[in-house]
């Protein structure tokens, strides 16, 4: 099996192994985390997210599984375009699912919206079990990439659909000087002053900067079984959309 260079990124230390220190950084972070996330994306992370969900709507997928779901954003928002019979949150860390179930109260969606602690390179879910899975921005902090797209790919029906979310970096000048001092200046001193974790928003742009993305990951999900691969770069390449069916 493949390891890739993101995969050896941690937020804390070496000794720990990458799962159990992702987890410990979203507890840490969850509090401010929504705040955080809309503030460093000038809230445009929220028309990625209707980019993504309308790739899915000719399909009706009526049982969905948000991976990685964190607070529980791109669930919310996926039920309410999508209309699904089921939609399960999942993610390894309950600070941050605790957030999304006090969400998903406020707005009446708790008996449309479940949450669920799984890790997804060991999910406990039977074969075929979903029509569509999404990841919005969480597909970075997989302690092993190939594992996980496997389980995905596995717990999907045939033809079902896999959607991700991914930050990339831009390749093309203006915007590839201009992330570059946003990532290394801006991102750690804003998160730490919201967050106080110091680590969990320097973790954030290295875990980025070694991710593959575009090609690599197109190649990356067909080794993993999925078919009919496609990519677009959103917002000059902020962020990648991947697409692929099983």
């Amino acid at each position: 099996m493949t390891h890739y260079p993101q995969e050896k990124i941690k937020p804390y230390n070496e000794s720990e192994g990458k799962a159990v220190q992702v987890e410990k950084m979203f507890d840490n972070i969850a509090p401010a985390y929504d705040k955080l996330n809309h503030l460093l994306s000038l809230d445009i992370d929220k028309s990625w997210r209707r980019k993504a969900i309308r790739l899915l709507k000719p399909y009706r997928p009526q049982h969905i599984m948000d991976v990685a779901t964190g607070t529980g954003d791109f669930a919310i928002q996926a039920y309410r375009m999508l209309q699904p019979e089921e939609l399960i949150g999942t993610d390894i860390s309950e600070g941050m699912m605790n957030i999304g179930r006090e969400k998903v109260k406020q707005m009446h969606l708790d008996k449309q919206i479940s949450f669920a602690k799984e890790d997804c390179t060991t999910l406990s879910f039977p074969d075929n079990r979903f029509d569509a899975i999404t990841v919005a921005f969480g597909i970075r902090n997989f302690e092993n990439l190939d594992k996980g797209l496997q389980e995905m790919h596995r717990v999907l029906v045939p033809e079902g659909h896999l959607v991700i979310l991914e930050l990339s970096e831009p390749e093309w000048f203006p915007m590839k000087q201009l992330y570059s001092i946003y990532s290394k200046i801006v991102i750690p001193n804003l998160g730490k002053l919201f967050s106080k974790d110091n680590s969990a928003y320097t973790y954030l742009p290295n875990s980025i900067k070694a991710f593959p993305q575009g090609e690599a990951m197109q190649g990356i999900l067909r080794k993993a079984g999925f078919r009919e691969v496609k990519f677009k770069r959103l917002t000059l390449g902020v962020c990648t959309l991947y697409f692929a069916t099983k």
